[in-house]
C-alpha cells in the first residue's frame, strides 16, 4: 500500500502533467522526479518532501511540505517566473488524492529564483504546504 506522501506526489505529478498551460510553457509533459539525462529545458522537478502527523486523537490528518523546481535556459527570469506562477495556480485546484484522501489546503509558501552559471540556467523553486485527511467513506 502506498503512503499518503507517495499518493500525494503521484497526484501532484498527474495534476501538473494534465495542465495544458504548463505543458505549453514546458514544450511537452516535462514534469519529472528526476529529469532524464540530456533533458532539454524548460522542465519541472520535485524536490524535498516532508510529512508530519497533524491529526487529533480522533481524526487522522497529515501535513506535507514539498518543493517544486522550475528549470529554464531562457536568457532571463521571465520564463521561470511564468512556470512557477502556472504551477501555483494549478496547485490551488488540487483537491483530492487518488480518491483516498481529501486535500484540506494546498498553498504556496514562498519562492526563489536564482541564476545557475554552471548550467547557464535560471532555477526557480516554490515551496508548498498541503494538509490531507482521509476521504469520507
Amino acid at each position: 500500500m502506498a503512503s499518503d506522501t507517495q499518493l500525494l506526489q503521484q497526484s501532484v505529478f498527474s495534476h501538473l502533467a494534465g495542465d495544458a498551460a504548463l505543458t505549453a510553457l514546458l514544450g511537452g509533459a516535462k514534469v519529472h522526479d528526476r529529469p532524464p539525462d540530456g533533458s532539454a529545458m524548460p522542465y519541472v522537478t520535485v524536490g524535498v518532501t516532508r510529512a508530519f502527523e497533524a491529526g487529533t486523537a480522533s481524526e487522522r490528518a497529515q501535513e506535507h511540505l514539498f518543493t517544486l523546481h522550475a528549470w529554464s535556459s531562457a536568457g532571463g527570469r521571465k520564463e521561470t517566473m511564468a512556470i512557477l506562477e502556472t504551477i501555483r495556480l494549478r496547485m490551488e485546484s488540487l483537491t483530492s488524492v487518488d480518491g483516498a484522501m481529501r486535500i484540506v489546503s494546498a498553498t504556496a509558501q514562498g519562492e526563489d529564483i536564482v541564476h545557475d552559471p554552471d548550467l547557464r540556467a535560471f532555477h526557480g523553486s516554490m515551496r508548498f504546504r498541503a494538509v490531507t485527511e482521509p476521504s469520507a467513506i
